[in-house]
C-alpha cells in the first residue's frame, strides 16, 4: 500500500474546505460570478483570434464556463474540450465547433464528462483554461487528485509555449496550497473578483 504524504493529507483537507465554500454559493451569485470571471479572463487573455483555447465543460459545482465560451467565440478563438483517454495519461483535446452538441465521454472513475463527438478533430491548445478545487496567490492549483492537468501541462510546456489559466470562484482561494514536485503552476487564475497574477508578486 503506497504511503500517504503530509502534503497529500494537507491537500485533502484544503480541498474539503474549498469545495464546501464553492457549494455554499447561491444560484444567483454563481451566475453573476460566472459572467464576471469571464470578463476578467478575457482581459487577461487579450487577443485570441485564431488561437485554440481549451475550456472545460462545467460539472458538479464548478463555475459555469458558458459565458467564457461565448466571449471566446465572439473574439474569434477556436474552442476545444479535454478528453480523458486513460487514467495516468495526459488529456486529449478535440475541437468544439459552434452549434455542435456535446456527448458524454468516459471521465475518471464513474464520471461522464461532456465532450465533442469522437469524429471532432484532435487539436493542440494554445491556452488551457483549467478547472480546480482551490488555488493560492502563488499560482499553485489544488485539483481533484487525479493529476490529469499536471501531466498534460508538463507535456505541452515541453512541446510549445502555452498559457495555463485557472478558472474558479474567488471563494476557492486558499492561504497556501502545498506544492509537490509534479505540480504544474498556473500562469494566472481568473475569478469573479479579478485575476490573480502570481508573476507580479
Amino acid at each position: 500500500m503506497p504511503l500517504v504524504t503530509d502534503a497529500q493529507l494537507d491537500k485533502a483537507n484544503l480541498r474539503t474546505v474549498a469545495l464546501a465554500r464553492r457549494a455554499a454559493l447561491e444560484p444567483a451569485a454563481r451566475a453573476a460570478a460566472a459572467e464576471a470571471a469571464a470578463a476578467h479572463a478575457m482581459e487577461w487573455l487579450g487577443a485570441v483570434r485564431g488561437e485554440v483555447v481549451s475550456v472545460f465543460a462545467s460539472i458538479g459545482g464548478e463555475i459555469d464556463t458558458d459565458p467564457l465560451v461565448r466571449r471566446l467565440r465572439e473574439a474569434g478563438a477556436c474552442i476545444a474540450l479535454p478528453i480523458v483517454l486513460e487514467i495516468g495519461k495526459p488529456l486529449l483535446f478535440r475541437l468544439w465547433e459552434a452549434g455542435v452538441g456535446l456527448v458524454p465521454s468516459a471521465g475518471p472513475g464513474r464520471m461522464a464528462i461532456p465532450a465533442p463527438p469522437v469524429d471532432a478533430p484532435a487539436v493542440s491548445p494554445d491556452v488551457l483554461v483549467v478547472p480546480l478545487a482551490g488555488f493560492d496567490a502563488r499560482g499553485n492549483r489544488l485539483g481533484y487528485g487525479a493529476g490529469f492537468y499536471d501531466r498534460t501541462l508538463s507535456v505541452l510546456r515541453h512541446a510549445k509555449r502555452i498559457e495555463a489559466l485557472g478558472y474558479a470562484f474567488a471563494v476557492q482561494e486558499l492561504p497556501a496550497v502545498p506544492a509537490e514536485a509534479h505540480d504544474e503552476r498556473l500562469d494566472a487564475i481568473a475569478t469573479d473578483a479579478g485575476v490573480v497574477r502570481p508573476a507580479e508578486e
